[in-house]
């Protein structure tokens, strides 16, 4: 018997669920960030555009820049360095 595929979203459904009470704001998807400033990626379930992977949720990423409507962001990821562009809404600032 074949074995059923997996997605690179498999097991992410409890993960990836909003209350039923959170909407997303218009200023939710506007939020500006400046150059060098610390930013955490929490993925917002509602907006599956731009959405990253959800083993990036939690990390903590510099902004390097803006790029049309999302930022550039890049952090480690143990020893690697990676970029990822992001919309605003799955960023949320960091104090």
């Amino acid at each position: 018997m074949a074995e059923k595929s997996r997605g690179p979203q498999h097991g992410a459904r409890g993960k990836l669920t909003s209350g039923p009470k959170s909407k997303t704001t218009v200023n939710e998807k506007i939020k500006d960030f400046e150059e060098g400033e610390k930013a955490l990626i929490k993925v917002e379930p509602s907006v599956q555009d731009g959405r990253p992977h959800m083993r990036f949720h939690g990390e903590t990423v510099t902004v390097i820049g803006k790029r049309g409507q999302s930022y550039e962001v890049k952090f480690m990821d143990g020893e690697t360095e990676k970029e990822l562009q992001i919309p605003p809404v799955h960023l949320q600032k960091r104090e």
